[in-house]
């Protein structure tokens, strides 16, 4: 959740509402993680903190970055006086500019549901991989989990659709789109052509279900994770239009009827990738 729309739409309460499912189902990620005492750790796109503070437990240090003042406001808020801690607001598609860059100044770098964000813009992807890799010490590994091709199919094409409806045409509406969701072979050309060696890749199919708050659900989701796409239109009543399109159109698709949860078909692409020593 790295890469922003100019208004920072990201709040606490919102991604607990809409996302709280992301931390909770990092479990496979945190287990390729294998953290080391005297580890000190970069976390990419870091959020409100709450994988940051877990991945602590482990490390001698973590650094958590994201370029959600709101949301690292919420992470000092949570986490801010445990030592070994620290939070950075930045946008990391421009890591490389960060005023704590330093070159091989971690033994990990770690990401988890942030690179397709952090990677949407195709102008700075090299560069935000290339910087990844310099940042880390000799051996050093870089551990993520992001979306991959086919992720959110669903609601990815809806969105579209519904922002055309409005009077955008094709084109313009796909570039709204907040997301880059590679294939396995994309992302392993990406990462060698800047010098990791992948070690370990995954890509899983896995229907996620949605939070049942207030707030939540599916709408919660699209207000949420979509804001690019609403962001394109002009009015606020275009807005609501695309919103409740999205929800109307999805309401059967994602539904299961015994229960009434709301299921989105995510894919997660998991990648473990060294710089020798």
């Amino acid at each position: 959740m790295a890469e922003r729309p100019a208004t920072d739409h990201w709040t606490h309460e919102a991604y607990s509402t809409s996302a709280s499912f992301v931390p909770e189902l990092a479990t496979t990620i945190l287990q390729w993680f294998d953290p080391d005492r005297d580890d000190i750790v970069l976390d990419l796109g870091c959020g409100d903190g709450v994988l940051t503070a877990k991945l602590k437990e482990s490390c001698a240090s973590v650094t958590g970055v994201d370029a959600s003042a709101n949301l690292i406001t919420a992470a000092k808020k949570t986490y801010g006086s445990r030592a070994g801690l620290s939070w950075h607001v930045h946008d990391c598609r421009y890591l490389d500019r960060w005023v704590n860059f330093q070159k091989e100044g971690y033994t990990k770098v770690f990401s988890n549901a942030a690179m397709h964000w952090i990677l949407r813009d195709p102008t700075t992807r090299e560069p935000v991989l290339k910087s990844v890799f310099d940042i880390l010490r000799p051996g050093g590994m870089f551990v993520l989990e992001m979306g991959g091709k086919g992720n959110v199919a669903e609601v990815h094409a809806a969105l579209i659709a519904a922002v055309v409806h409005q009077g955008i045409p094709l084109g313009d509406a796909r570039k709204l789109c907040p997301w880059f969701f590679p294939s396995e072979v994309l992302m392993k050309q990406m990462l060698e052509q800047v010098g990791f060696k992948i070690q370990r890749m995954e890509l899983e199919y896995r229907p996620t279900k949605l939070t049942r708050e207030k707030d939540g659900d599916i709408e919660g989701w699209v207000r949420l994770m979509g804001a690019s796409f609403l962001d394109g239109l002009d009015s606020p009543a275009k807005r609501e239009a695309v919103v409740k399109e999205v929800c109307e159109v999805l309401k059967t698709v994602i539904s299961h009827e015994e229960d009434g949860s709301m299921y989105l078909g995510y894919v997660r692409l998991r990648i473990l990738a060294m710089k020798a020593a």
